[in-house]
């Protein structure tokens, strides 16, 4: 088959300079084609990464984003501020595009209104807390980790019972979402991360 299809470009363009003027522009087109599919997806990619994106919709704005205004992740001391993505998209490229994939299915529940009501958005509250937690767990809490580096902590500035909660914590192979959950949404009903069944 290829053949037969060279042999009709071959035709067509019996010149071989012909014939490399459209290869060239061929290839150039296609390069061009790729760069700009690249561009627009890295853009794609950055634009859902932003708040205004991630409440521009009213089941995200009215309660998750309502809950997390003034959390310790929103203001703060230091002015350190974490907006939807830095805790629930993770950073690295291969893990982030496996994430948006996930979350184009999600979109599925708000085209049909699963969540479009305070009352159904808390009526789902547990489950879709239980699904993030769940997710940060298989990657070891990799969100919190961007920003919290283990190894950074001054654990001299930290309480006693910190201290004592962490070592204990690592000791006994826990992640940072088996405790520090509820901290920038409301606590669901139902088992914390800890107490969920794995499959």
């Amino acid at each position: 088959m290829l053949r037969q299809v060279w042999a009709l470009f071959r035709a067509r363009f019996p010149s071989r300079w012909k014939a490399g003027m459209v290869l060239a522009s061929l290839a150039g087109a296609l390069l061009l084609s790729a760069g700009l599919l690249m561009t627009a997806g890295a853009a794609g990619l950055a634009w859902t990464n932003t708040e205004e994106f991630c409440i521009g919709c009213h089941e995200m704005r009215d309660n998750v984003y309502a809950e997390f205004k003034g959390t310790i992740h929103d203001t703060n001391r230091t002015g350190v501020r974490a907006v939807c993505a830095d805790c629930h998209v993770p950073r690295q490229p291969g893990p982030m595009v496996m994430r948006k994939m996930r979350a184009t299915l999600e979109l599925y529940g708000h085209f049909v209104g699963v969540a479009d009501t305070k009352e159904k958005f808390e009526a789902h509250r547990s489950k879709m807390a239980q699904r993030v937690w769940k997710r940060m767990k298989e990657t070891d809490s990799i969100e919190c980790r961007n920003c919290h580096h283990a190894d950074k902590m001054n654990s001299e500035l930290q309480s006693e019972k910190a201290r004592a909660r962490h070592a204990k914590g690592k000791a006994e192979g826990k992640t940072c979402i088996d405790c520090h959950f509820g901290i920038a949404h409301k606590e669901p009903d139902g088992p914390g991360p800890v107490d969920m069944k794995t499959d």
